[in-house]
């Protein structure tokens, strides 16, 4: 076998070249599945082989390294091609599967019934008497835990009795009441900060209460199995399953802590804040006139995004791509453009204020992962609502009540089964070592005014450039976003040139920036490795 027999040197029947038609589609997909399995085959004898001439070969190559090599190069030209076809086969298939799936030849997707998706949502009678439950306590609250605020305490009194009214009304199955409870609950969760709670017992208990009320009235009558497709057609895996949202929950947990942490010393609850690298940075920061600019504690708000980020990254099935198009809209919106905003404001830390917080800066490395594991699903939603447009169905009843698809749309081998093994947990990211390098220039850029003495514009570009390419690499290392990385070689092209522009850098500085410019243009060029299909999005994978 040589490479002239490689997938890419196949010559494909002209009759593959136009558009499949009727029992011809099946019969292609069988005989790219067939190849596939052959290959497979193919490749566990040649591995077997291998390991059976190991101790041969081994005294082969000491006594005779010419005949060592004539004898690999067989088994070296048969592991090649097993390497390199599958990739070709995949891309056919996936490009077949796309073609077969937008043709209008039936029921391509059906829109979910409406009561299926809304029954699900006043069917669960215990969770909202259980919510009722809840509004008797915000009722109660106020004189319980001795709230000082008078204004926070009528608000959770009101909200309390519109609690309990919306529970009694989703009892009877009135199908807007829980969204309703939902918003009240949202509100409850929002109040210590506009009423800028003076304790610490009243900001934790509508914290609390808000996010119970929110869960039990729309996210755990919610949770109920989809059935239909699991994986998105001509994908590798699912994106919405537990085991891909895991990290985001964990990551997401883990922010809103410290946010809530930092937020406690703006309300007054704690008389200091701790920074283990910067001292009085942390602090600087959270009482400086940035902070103070915002009507409410921004280190609140904050923690309150975190908390709508992980009650939405928990609604839902692992159908969710398809089944509620809307939940995966809201999830992306919360973490993606409010999280890159979030951490465009830590960036300007140094700029405004002339400090860095060390849990600030943790948040926002956090906020950019989580960025990155976001990305996958929020694609496989926008390919499924296209899909639909495509095949005659209203993108906004797909949209707001999911759909299903009809059995011929099915994956036809090319979907890896779903698992829970940890490694599924970061299915569709990877981290080329360009990028990775990509990041850690970044960070050297963000230091160096401090170990140059630089000062002035060139400093402000060095902090400001440098994050921005930390979040770039980061971000590409979602393979569906891997095309985001050409955007660092503009910053790096502004890193080489301003330090000679805006002054205050010493020569020492200017090369550094020249340097690593230069660097992470190179690096941007790769890349890297893509483990995973996207079906129609593989093109733009580049």
């Amino acid at each position: 076998m040589s490479h002239q027999h490689t997938g890419h040197g196949m010559e494909a029947p002209e009759q593959e070249t136009r558009a499949p038609e009727g029992a011809d589609e099946l019969r292609r997909l069988q005989a790219l599945r067939a190849q596939q399995s052959l290959l497979e085959g193919l490749g566990e004898r040649e591995a077997a082989q291998q390991r059976g001439h190991d101790a041969h070969a081994q005294r082969l190559m000491e006594t005779d390294p010419a005949g060592h090599i004539e004898m690999m190069r067989p088994m070296q030209e048969a592991m090649a091609l097993v390497r390199d076809l599958p990739e070709d086969l995949l891309d056919r298939e996936a490009s077949l599967f796309q073609e077969i799936a937008a043709r209008d030849t039936g029921p391509v997707i059906e829109p979910l019934k409406v009561p299926l998706m809304t029954d699900m949502v006043v069917a669960e009678k215990w969770a909202h008497v259980a919510a009722a439950f809840l509004g008797a306590w915000l009722i109660a609250s106020p004189s319980a835990l001795a709230y000082p605020s008078s204004a926070l305490a009528w608000s959770d009194v009101i909200s309390g009795a519109l609690i309990i009214v919306l529970a009694a009304l989703t009892y009877r199955e009135h199908l807007w009441a829980p969204w309703a409870n939902a918003a009240v609950g949202l509100w409850v969760m929002f109040a210590p900060l506009v009423f800028w709670a003076p304790d610490p017992a009243s900001y934790a208990n509508d914290t609390l209460t808000g996010a119970l009320v929110v869960s039990l009235t729309v996210i755990i009558p919610m949770r109920l199995q989809m059935p239909g497709v699991a994986v998105p057609p001509g994908w590798s895996y699912n994106p919405s399953t537990w085991v891909q949202r895991a990290p985001i929950i964990v990551l997401g947990l883990v922010s809103y802590f410290m946010s809530r942490y930092m937020s406690a010393f703006q309300l007054g609850h704690i008389p200091a804040v701790w920074d283990p690298f910067f001292g009085e940075g942390t602090a600087r920061i959270l009482t400086s006139d940035v902070s103070r600019m915002f009507p409410i504690s921004d280190a609140g708000l904050g923690a309150y995004v975190y908390m709508i980020e992980l009650l939405s990254t928990v609604m839902g099935d692992s159908r969710r791509w398809r089944t509620m198009p809307w939940m995966v809209a809201m999830f992306g919106v919360a973490v993606i453009p409010l999280g890159i905003v979030s951490v465009v404001l830590i960036i300007l830390q140094p700029l405004a204020v002339g400090d860095w917080c060390t849990l600030c800066l943790i948040s926002a490395l956090f906020m950019l992962v989580m960025v990155a594991l976001s990305l996958d699903e929020v694609i496989a939603m926008i390919q499924f609502l296209l899909l639909g447009r495509r095949t005659g169905r209203s993108v906004w009843t797909l949209f707001w009540n999911g759909g299903t698809m009809g059995e011929h749309v099915r994956d036809f081998g090319l979907a890896r089964p779903a698992g829970n093994s940890w490694r599924d947990v970061w299915s569709g990211l990877t981290v080329p070592w360009t990028l990775a390098v990509s990041a850690l220039l970044g960070i050297w850029l963000m230091a160096a005014p401090d170990l140059f003495n630089s000062r002035g514009g060139a400093a402000d570009s060095d902090h400001l450039l440098g994050a921005l390419v930390v979040v770039v690499a980061v971000t590409a290392m979602a393979e569906v976003a891997r095309v985001v990385r050409f955007l660092n070689i503009f910053l790096a092209i502004a890193i080489m040139v301003a330090p000679w522009v805006l002054g205050g850098a010493p020569l020492a500085a200017r090369v550094s920036d020249l340097i690593a410019g230069g660097l992470i243009i190179v690096l941007s060029l790769p890349r890297g490795v893509i483990r995973s299909r996207y079906g129609s999005w593989n093109p733009l994978i580049f």
